[in-house]
C-alpha cells in the first residue's frame, strides 16, 4: 500500500470544511461528551471559567489565538479523562458595546443618545450584541472549537448546578 499524492497547492479552505463536515457527519463531539460523562465518576469534572470575547465586533486574530489556546487546555483535561462543560461566551453589556454603537451611530457626544432615546439606544445595542455574537459564534465554530453551542442559544443549568 501506497501513499496517496499530495497537492502542493492545499485549499485551506475546503481542507477546514471537510473536517468540519467529518466532526458533524460523524459525531466525533458527542461521542467524546458521551464518552467522558460516562466516566466522570472515575475521573471527575474540570470546569473552565472563560474571559469571554465582547460581542461588539468581529473577532480579530488576538481573539482567535486565545479562543484556539482555550480550546486546547479543555481537549487536553477531556484527554485525560475529565468531563467538562464545554461552556465558554460573551460579554454582553458595558462600556465597549455602548461606545462601538454610537461609533457606528456616527454620535458625537451623550445627547445624541438623549435625541435617539434611551430605550432605542439599548435596544441598539442589544441587537448589535446578538449580530456580533452569531458572527463570533461562526468563527468560533470555523476554527474548530468544540463547544456546547447549544447553551449559548438556550441557556439552561445542568444536573450539577442544582
Amino acid at each position: 500500500m501506497g501513499f496517496k499524492d499530495v497537492s502542493n497547492k492545499v485549499d485551506f479552505v475546503a481542507l477546514e470544511r471537510e473536517t468540519l463536515a467529518f466532526w458533524r457527519e460523524s459525531g466525533a463531539f458527542e461521542e467524546l461528551r458521551r464518552l467522558r460523562a460516562a466516566a466522570e465518576a472515575e475521573h471527575g469534572i474540570f470546569s473552565f471559567i472563560d474571559g469571554p470575547i465582547t460581542a461588539n465586533n468581529p473577532m480579530g486574530v488576538h481573539h482567535g489565538w486565545g479562543r484556539t489556546y482555550k480550546d486546547l487546555y479543555q481537549r487536553y483535561h477531556a484527554m485525560q479523562g475529565k468531563n467538562l462543560r464545554w461552556q465558554n461566551g460573551f460579554d454582553c453589556q458595558g462600556l465597549w458595546v455602548e461606545v462601538n454603537a454610537e461609533k457606528e451611530l456616527g454620535f458625537t457626544s451623550k445627547r445624541d443618545i438623549e435625541r435617539m432615546g434611551l430605550a432605542d439606544f439599548v435596544k441598539f445595542c442589544k441587537a448589535r450584541v446578538l449580530r456580533y455574537a452569531a458572527q463570533i459564534t461562526e468563527q468560533t465554530m470555523r476554527l474548530g472549537n468544540w463547544m456546547d453551542w447549544n447553551c449559548l442559544l438556550y441557556p439552561s443549568p445542568s444536573p450539577r448546578d442544582s
